[in-house]
């Protein structure tokens, strides 16, 4: 039996001596689809801070393919984020002064080999060839979220985080996404957990989570 590819166990972070995450269970299964939900201020994004080791938890461990991260030097950890995550964030956190093809490939630069094949198919199946040699101040938001997107998978992670990706996008233009993204998790085999309070995303997922004082738990509208 393998190891999940994403397990936080236990996990308790504090702000201002207050938890804002406290007990929290999540395992990650190989091309699981997971939407975790909550109202605003619930800790959904401290979360995905935690499970995308961004930062360490106060208590409990995160384990990446069964290894416990809170063993490895930050130097280790980040090694693990660029080879083992991806992410999307809501607001795209591209390079202005990189192209969008530069953009998409800078988890390969780290990595220190491009995959242009893999670069191609991504571009091509986003819908974005059109905008490679483009810069992200004359993209629009649907665009940047789809290089967003390319960069996410250039490494073919085993977890694709993604916080609010569909936040700053017109409802159209979010279902477009969520639909490339679905595709291309399956394309992969990676893993996707989603992180948003967009209650409309619920019928892509086949588990959803509410996060709500401080706890996690399975909501009744999983679709599992």
């Amino acid at each position: 039996m393998t190891d999940p590819v994403l397990a936080a166990r236990g996990v308790r972070v504090e702000r201002d001596g207050q938890a804002v995450l406290d007990g929290v269970d999540l395992t990650v299964e190989p091309a699981d689809r997971i939407l975790i939900q909550g109202r605003s201020g619930a800790g959904k994004t401290t979360l995905f801070s935690v499970l995308g080791l961004l930062e360490p938890p106060d208590a409990g461990t995160v384990e990446i393919d069964g290894q416990d991260t809170s063993q490895l030097t930050e130097r280790e950890r980040a090694r693990l984020r660029r080879t083992a995550l991806g992410f999307v964030y809501q607001d795209f956190r591209l390079v202005p002064d990189l192209t969008a093809r530069e953009n998409a490939a800078l988890p390969q630069d780290h990595a220190g080999e491009r995959d242009e094949a893999w670069l191609d198919d991504l571009f091509e199946r986003l819908d974005i060839e059109h905008v490679a040699g483009r810069h992200p101040a004359s993209l629009s938001g649907g665009e940047k979220q789809r290089v967003a997107t390319a960069r996410a998978l250039a490494n073919r992670p085993d977890v694709v985080l993604a916080d609010e990706p569909t936040g700053q996008l017109d409802p159209e233009t979010a279902d477009q996404l969520l639909e490339l993204l679905c595709s291309l998790q399956e394309t992969v085999g990676t893993a996707l957990v989603v992180v948003s309070h967009d209650r409309s995303l619920v019928d892509r997922f086949s588990q959803v989570y509410r996060l709500e004082g401080d706890t996690l738990s399975l909501s009744s509208s999983s679709n599992s």
